[in-house]
């Protein structure tokens, strides 16, 4: 009796296909160039391809209301993460005055460099229970140069495929903290403290 050997199936990345159990920080350097510290969970580095916005889920939902397209956007837990062009959180405390917002107590942060965030899987991974997610993913870019389009300064979105700038998004974001602040103020409840990233050290 001939021994019948089955033709050998070439492996995912023989034949062309993503690897599904690829590491998430390999995927997000190969996909996008976002720089990745290792360990578990994997962080995604804040100040060099995006700074990230970061705010208590319940604003943030408001105001994504407000302001429609935006870049991409992380959920961990109660806090949101919108990722918003590098250099941004330097700018955020002057665009705070200018918007008349200054010395209000606001629960938001932007996270510059030096800073982190938990890194979600990567759009079409399973989300395990408990990790962050995202709500609005990156897509995908082979090419470094061409970064998902991210909230900047007047004109940036335009440019980037329709995200709101920077002072637009800012201002919704405010807004949404400080009604949230008061509304929890009328239900006898206490104020958040200062604003925590998702994840960082």
């Amino acid at each position: 009796m001939a021994l019948i050997v089955p033709p050998r199936v070439p492996p995912p990345a023989e034949r062309g296909g993503e690897v599904r159990n690829e590491p998430w920080d390999g995927w997000y350097q190969r996909e996008l160039g976002w720089a990745t510290a290792g360990g578990s969970p994997v962080r995604l580095l804040t100040g060099l391809r995006f700074d990230a916005l970061v705010v208590p889920a319940v604003a943030g939902h408001a105001a994504l209301r407000r302001v429609g397209r935006t870049g991409p956007v992380a959920l961990a837990g109660l806090r949101m993460s919108l990722l918003v062009a590098p250099g941004s959180a330097e700018e955020l405390p002057g665009l705070l005055d200018w918007l008349e917002w200054g010395g209000v107590a606001l629960s938001l942060s932007c996270l510059g460099a030096g800073g982190r965030i938990t890194a979600p899987p990567p759009p079409g991974r399973p989300v395990p229970p408990g990790a962050a997610s995202w709500l609005r993913p990156p897509g995908p870019s082979r090419e470094q140069d061409e970064a998902p389009a991210l909230p900047a300064f007047s004109g940036f979105g335009s440019r980037r495929g329709g995200a709101p700038d920077l002072v637009r998004l800012v201002d919704a974001v405010a807004t949404e903290c400080h009604r949230a602040r008061l509304t929890r103020a009328r239900a006898g409840v206490l104020p958040e403290g200062p604003a925590q990233p998702l994840a960082f050290s």
